[in-house]
């Protein structure tokens, strides 16, 4: 290649227009995407149903985000175990009542580090392997979302659930899983029939040990 002036291609100013604008645009919506992102860190991280995640339907989420809401109470704590998509709804301030509670997130997935403090790992093949500042009994309802169909799974976050909760316990699982739930928790089964964003095989169903008029149980 020569090193004359006269090689080097020059644009013409209409494609130098053109490329300034593509430039203008691509860098405002890298800034619209961080600020969005700064704004409203809930809802950043997706389902990933390889991690046997499934997401609530936005009704469902809500609904069981006004449950929890209703029975912690104002200024009480919830705790969220495998219930994510529950938890960010928690964090939009859609639902009534809500920015007068705090409330945690308990997860495998460490995505959900985005979440800072409120984020806690948490394995369920390790069920009090909790962090140092998780006191027993320090949330006023826990909503626990087993990750597995299985008595063995539930046995274990039952375990998490009993040393996290002050009383209340809101457990969403499969209908199959009705028995467990009461010999473990002594929980009953709810007339409310939660959704998901996927259509899953199994049927699922709310449980509770507590009154409770809105999942009609």
């Amino acid at each position: 290649m020569s090193d004359s002036d006269d090689d080097i291609p020059a644009l013409s100013a209409h494609t130098l227009a053109a490329l300034q604008e593509f430039y203008n645009e691509t860098s405002t919506g890298q800034d619209q995407s961080t600020t969005q992102g700064d704004q409203f860190a809930v809802g950043a991280v997706e389902e990933d149903w390889r991690m046997s995640q499934f997401w609530y339907s936005d009704e469902t989420a809500s609904r069981l985000a006004e449950e929890v809401v209703r029975e912690a109470g104002a200024g009480g704590r919830i705790a969220c175990v495998s219930a994510p998509s529950v938890y960010q709804k928690l964090k939009q301030g859609v639902v009534e009542g809500s920015d007068g509670v705090s409330s945690v997130v308990l997860e495998y997935d460490r995505r959900f580090n985005t979440y800072g403090d409120e984020f806690i790992f948490y394995d369920y093949n390790e069920p009090l392997s909790l962090p140092a500042g998780v006191n027993p009994q320090s949330f006023d309802i826990v909503l626990a979302d087993p990750p597995y169909l299985s008595e063995e799974c539930l046995s274990k976050v039952a375990q998490t659930v009993k040393y996290l909760s002050k009383g209340k316990v809101l457990l969403c699982t499969g209908a199959i899983m009705e028995s467990a739930a009461k010999e473990l928790l002594d929980l009953k089964m709810c007339s409310f029939l939660p959704k998901h964003n996927r259509n899953l095989s199994n049927e699922f169903r709310c449980f509770v040990n507590y009154p409770s008029r809105l999942l009609s149980c």
